[in-house]
């Protein structure tokens, strides 16, 4: 009988609860050959000869390896830098901590920085590090820039965005626009004929133009995609960035609603208790039902770390007690919460746990297309796996077959 974090056998399994694929099976079995799961089950229906035992604390839940698709950095790494050591070090820690899978988020910034940043990400993508490469700007919305430096804010440029999808080599798979700007329309057929999702948000629209606007990219995304290929649109973290509903102007928030309950677009939410009200959060899982929503982390170099001062893009921020906001402008800054931290957040919101998990692993895999690779605890998947307490406190973590060491404290 082994532990995790030791270097484990080649074939091993663990048993405990196992919560996935929108379920829960109260005595599982999840048993790993290299990087692949081979089994995944009954604990009943396995035979143990031949496999290894790796002993667990008592009633702990086994979920698969979250995936966040936005995600800006983290325990001192801001993926927009260009830095490779940084991004290396931001990855490796977000894997400890439960995110098996990552997609690197980008900010608005110079030109050559913003290509210098997609292309050492989109190496990185290539190694099996990241899982891809997400552009948040720079084609947003001055009046809701968030946490975006207004000096980089750009009218959409199919130019620029052609070089953008060049630099990542393939590996760009989103990119944030605001559907109101000029060029938009143009920028959205760009994307989704060259394999990238559009993703609405940091926008000032109307509710006519970002429905007008989702229409078009999700018709855009089946013209270029193949019959297997489901993609929809995106909406990069709804309410956030964006015109308040209000009851006699809607906004873009209630065209992205109505399309993620119809299943034609997935909207992001950052559950961590400070971007949204968790009420918020409870209503859009009760409107939209769970398969239509990614749970994201926007996380931030200061994951991780304490409080004092960070860099997010182009912008200084201060940290205080966890929240990260904009130093000039008290604008909030992205999170400092991991992904597992806003599952947490979501079930304490009163989310199912499975609908939860679901919603930081199926989802998010179906949308990046490794529905048939990762997100679940089946078998043939890859071999990303998480081990918790009950109350989803971190035990260990499993990637790609392999036991990760604990992320530092």
């Amino acid at each position: 009988m082994s532990s995790p974090g030791q270097d484990g056998p080649t074939r091993q399994y663990v048993r405990g609860r196992i919560v996935s694929s929108g379920t829960t099976l109260d005595d599982g079995v999840v048993a790993c050959e290299g990087d692949r799961i081979r089994y995944a089950g009954p604990a009943s229906h396995f035979d143990p000869a031949g496999w290894q035992h790796v002993d667990l604390p008592a009633d702990s839940l086994l979920l698969p390896g979250l995936i966040d698709t936005h995600c800006h950095g983290a325990y001192g790494g801001d993926f927009s830098s260009a830095d490779e050591t940084g991004a290396r070090q931001a990855a490796g820690y977000l894997h400890r901590s439960g995110t098996t899978t990552v997609v690197a988020s980008t900010m608005a910034g110079p030109r050559e920085n913003m290509l210098q940043s997609v292309q050492l990400l989109g190496k990185l993508t290539g190694e099996g590090l990241l899982a891809g490469v997400h552009a948040e700007g720079p084609f947003l919305s001055p009046a809701r820039c968030g946490a975006q430096s207004t000096d980089y804010l750009l009218a959409p440029d199919t130019g620029l965005a052609a070089g953008l999808v060049e630099a990542a080599g393939g590996h760009l798979v989103s990119m944030t626009y605001a559907p109101e700007l000029d060029g938009a329309d143009e920028l959205v057929d760009l994307l989704a004929a060259s394999g990238v999702t559009p993703s609405l948000g940091h926008t000032d629209a109307d509710a006519a133009t970002a429905a007008a606007s989702l229409v078009r990219a999700a018709a855009g995304l089946a013209q270029a995609g193949s019959g297997r290929d489901r993609r929809r649109p995106l909406v990069t973290h709804l309410f956030n960035a964006m015109r308040p509903l209000h009851h006699r102007s809607p906004g873009a928030a209630a065209a992205c609603l109505r399309a993620a309950a119809g299943g034609r677009a997935a909207v992001e939410l950052i559950a961590d208790g400070i971007h949204l009200d968790p009420e918020t959060v409870l209503t859009v899982y009760e409107l939209v039902g769970g398969a239509n929503i990614l749970l994201v982390s926007d996380g931030m170099a200061a994951t991780g770390l304490g409080d004092g001062g960070y860099v997010l893009g182009a912008n200084d921020v201060s940290v205080r007690g966890g929240v990260a906001r904009v130093a000039a402008s008290g604008a909030l800054a992205g999170g400092t919460a991991t992904l597992l931290d806003v599952v947490r957040c979501a079930v304490a919101a009163g989310v199912p746990l499975e609908t939860a998990v679901s919603s930081a692993s199926a989802v998010p895999a179906a949308v990046l297309g490794l529905a048939e690779e990762a997100g679940a605890l089946s078998r043939g998947f890859r071999a990303d796996l998480l081990v918790t307490t009950a109350g989803l406190a971190l035990t260990a973590v499993m990637r790609g077959g392999r036991w990760l060491d604990p992320p530092p404290r």
